[in-house]
């Protein structure tokens, strides 16, 4: 009798610099997502903290460092504060379209705008149009792009200022990358109104999570992702709620004892 599937191998990257905390060395383990089963693979790997990058599932594994940590959005509870329902309202003229995840130009050439304003240094800098290409296409799950577009006039699709390549998941949403106009003065906050639109998608499905990948306390690029509660993290005794002691870092800890 056949096995459903193998038992994936795992594979170690060679260390590199971290890039969300300086003067450390990042890690991480990997396993192929291949064959009929990859969606069952990648949802069982995704509720232990795995992350999906085209045809590999992986996440961090570094030597004497555990400050990176899977977060979850619990979408049925999840409750909008002041500044989120703000911005729902100032960009609800906004069209969004779940697509087929197919790579276009008008996706690339926002995805180099973010890029120049977000990271022109990283690691994603030197992406050309093939690239991008083989990130949005090449996925052995059920994957989807969402695009976030100003209005249209006269039946014209309107400006595209957003896109989101989203995985669904057996219990959620996981958005592998999301990309927006970040240097449109006109249009704050893209990026959280992103998150919440995947919020509202998700509860509307009947899945029960938004998968945002890792959140490292210390690191001022991850901080909006504590803003969305109740937000769960994932621990070694499993998923818990997100508290407020776990945003304390130490630094705060010592100076409170001073």
């Amino acid at each position: 009798m056949t096995a459903p599937f193998r038992f994936p191998r795992f594979f170690v990257t060679s260390p590199s610099p971290c890039p969300y905390l300086p003067g450390r060395q990042e890690r991480k383990v990997f396993t192929e997502l291949t064959g009929p089963h990859a969606g069952e693979l990648n949802d069982a790997l995704g509720r232990i903290g795995f992350r999906r990058s085209q045809g590999v599932a992986y996440r961090p594994s570094c030597a004497g460092c555990t400050a990176c940590v899977s977060v979850r959005i619990v979408a049925g509870e999840f409750v909008r504060n002041t500044t989120q329902r703000k911005l729902l309202r100032r960009h609800g003229d906004i069209e969004i379209t779940a697509c087929k995840a197919w790579a276009t130009d008008e996706q690339f050439q926002l995805l180099r705008r973010y890029l120049g304003a977000r990271h022109p240094g990283g690691g994603m800098a030197g992406m050309d149009e093939d690239d991008y290409a083989d990130m949005i296409e090449h996925s052995p799950v059920n994957s989807l792009i969402v695009e976030y577009r100003e209005p249209g006039e006269n039946g014209a699709q309107g400006r595209l200022i957003g896109a989101c390549l989203t995985d669904r998941q057996a219990d959620g949403l996981s958005m592998v990358y999301s990309f927006f106009a970040a240097d449109d003065a006109s249009r704050p906050g893209l990026g959280n109104f992103i998150i919440l639109d995947h919020i509202l998608r998700a509860r509307d499905a009947g899945l029960p999570f938004v998968y945002l990948g890792y959140w490292v306390k210390g690191s001022p690029r991850m901080e909006y992702k504590t803003r969305y509660r109740p937000l769960e993290v994932l621990g070694p005794a499993g998923w818990r709620r997100l508290t407020e002691a776990d945003l304390v870092t130490q630094a705060e800890r010592v100076a409170a004892l001073a």
